[in-house]
């Protein structure tokens, strides 16, 4: 048997992660005094490092963000080609497999890991003086944000089921065990145990379903996979027993109807900064994992599992919004709306074929692409306001600690706002143009009853987000102290609520790139 050595340029961002992790372990044992803040400093430099290798080994990931964003035609022309020469190892279409097929490097997963590396960073400036405050901001906290995000990194790259599955694993795990990390309070323990338990369960959902398809196609790479589905060498019964229990394990880590259980009592009970985590990052890697095994892997059988995903999506919609009216904490509140907006990624990925034509494809998941890119900018910039508010012995986790906040502070209570107006829809926001784009793809594969239901129920859902603004601007302030957040923290969370205005003012670049990357690598 010859052993052929990998190619690991390709991986050299993950292999970064998974050794920096291994420092901070190290620094968090023999360095403790001066551990805390090294580590984050640590964690951070890891991030902004590891995104500067992943657009080192990919000159068309570069080309295309420069392309799109900066408006300069350099996609596919002689510059691009030259970047290419120069750092090597990508075929003329920027996609490469190593690792016996295991590891995919494409633009879709380029695009998201960048993505990915951003929300986490910024997700741990916003927590950082919130961690603090409750003497979390211990190394192993930041040792499991890296473990979580090379785990995201893992799948959003894996082009094999169990390279997928040790991913998803990766990042499931540290997420467990950051939820729990305030080991003092009974509610984040109960909300760890609850999460465990269930996410161990669609993890077995998911593995049977996984078994099932190797059983079927007798292939785990899932362009192997694909390739057995199209020659009709598959055995259709246990393909499609099996496509239910993967469309199962898909709908609990997007978090949507009827898999949505956990993640009300997640958000509410875990510490805010690590419920601002679960809700970005997590996202993107699980759209990652939606595209590789139902589109990469199982794209000929589209009409059966868009037909389950219809389910999914129409209960989501409907039962996040309605239930979400009812909520007084704005955590659980920003969890119900969560579980709409997941419904209408699964709305873009449903309309990708229409009674076998295939002309809708790109439209249709690009727009899947956008609108999950758009919630976690949306998602970051709400929950990094309740940090903001939140304080040492005092959690702004209920709608009415957002009374007055005009009167406290007119510039945070005007960015918060603009969140609530985009989670809405209401123009000109990028969460409209998100909306806007998957209805539009919706209605393009002749879905118009469900297009109408879906924004009937924008619509209703409108209430509980004008409700937050209402409160911030008509109601007295039951406190009256001034907000104190490090000068980072306040700059950031600015720039955060500016991109969500200036992305929906200009929404036509981040859309652009979302359909370059997957047009580069369909």
């Amino acid at each position: 048997m010859n052993f052929v050595v990998p190619d690991f340029y390709p991986a050299a961002a993950e292999i970064f992660v998974a050794v920096m992790a291994l420092v901070i372990m190290l620094v968090s044992t023999f360095m403790r005094r001066v551990a805390r803040g090294l580590a984050y400093n640590l964690t951070q430099a890891t991030l902004l490092l590891a995104a500067a290798i992943t657009i080192a080994v990919s000159p068309h990931l570069l080309a295309a963000v420069v392309s799109v964003v900066g408006g300069i035609p350099l996609f596919g022309n002689g510059l691009a080609r030259l970047l290419t020469e120069w750092l090597g190892g990508l075929t003329a279409d920027g996609t490469i497999l190593t690792f016996g097929g295991m590891y995919v490097a494409d633009l879709m997963g380029g695009l998201l890991k960048l993505i990915i590396y951003a929300s986490v960073a910024i997700g741990l400036l916003y927590g950082r003086s919130y961690l603090a405050d409750r003497n979390m901001d211990r190394p192993e906290f930041f040792l499991l944000a890296l473990l979580m995000t090379l785990g995201m990194m893992v799948m959003v790259t894996a082009n094999h089921m169990l390279t997928m599955y040790i991913g998803l694993e990766m990042m499931s795990l540290a997420l467990y065990a950051m939820v729990a990390f305030d080991r003092d309070t009974v509610r984040s323990t109960e909300a760890a145990m609850k999460y465990f338990v269930l996410g161990a369960l669609a993890s077995g959902l998911l593995l049977y379903g996984m078994s099932m398809l190797y059983g079927a196609t007798g292939a785990m790479e899932f362009s192997a996979i694909a390739q057995s589905i199209y020659h009709q060498a598959a055995n259709k019964s246990v393909l499609l027993f099996g496509l239910v229990f993967i469309v199962a394990g898909l709908a609990f880590k997007l978090g949507v109807v009827p898999f949505h259980m956990w993640v009300p009592d997640v958000y509410h009970g875990a510490p805010t900064a690590v419920t601002l985590l679960i809700s970005s990052a997590p996202k993107l890697a699980a759209f990652a994992m939606a595209m590789r095994l139902l589109v990469f892997g199982m794209f000929e059988v589209a009409e059966q599992w868009q037909a389950m995903l219809m389910f999914l999506a129409v209960l989501s919609i409907i039962l996040g919004n309605v239930a979400a009216i009812a909520q007084t904490s704005i955590k659980r509140m920003l969890a119900y709306s969560g579980i709409s907006h997941m419904g209408f990624v699964l709305l873009g990925l449903l309309s990708g074929v229409v009674d076998g034509d295939r002309h809708f494809a790109l439209n249709a998941y690009s727009s899947a692409m956008y609108y999950a890119v758009s919630y976690v900018i949306m998602s970051m910039a709400g929950f990094g306001m309740v940090i903001l508010l939140s304080r040492a012995g005092h959690e702004a986790e209920n709608i009415n600690d957002f009374k007055g906040l005009n009167k406290r502070s007119p510039w945070f209570a005007a960015l918060m706002m603009i969140v609530m107006f985009s989670m809405a829809g209401v123009p000109f926001f990028i969460g409209f143009f998100a909306k806007f784009a998957v209805l539009q793809s919706v209605v393009a594969a002749g879905y118009i009853k469900l297009a109408v239901a879906a924004v009937a129920m924008s619509l209703v859902g409108a209430y509980y987000y004008l409700r937050v603004v209402k409160v911030m601007y008509f109601d007295e302030p039951e406190d009256t102290s001034p907000i104190h957040a490090p000068a980072d923290v306040r700059v950031m969370l600015s720039a955060n609520g500016l991109a969500i205005a200036g992305l929906g003012l200009l929404p036509q670049s981040l859309m652009s790139l979302c359909a370059t990357a997957l047009m580069a690598s369909l």
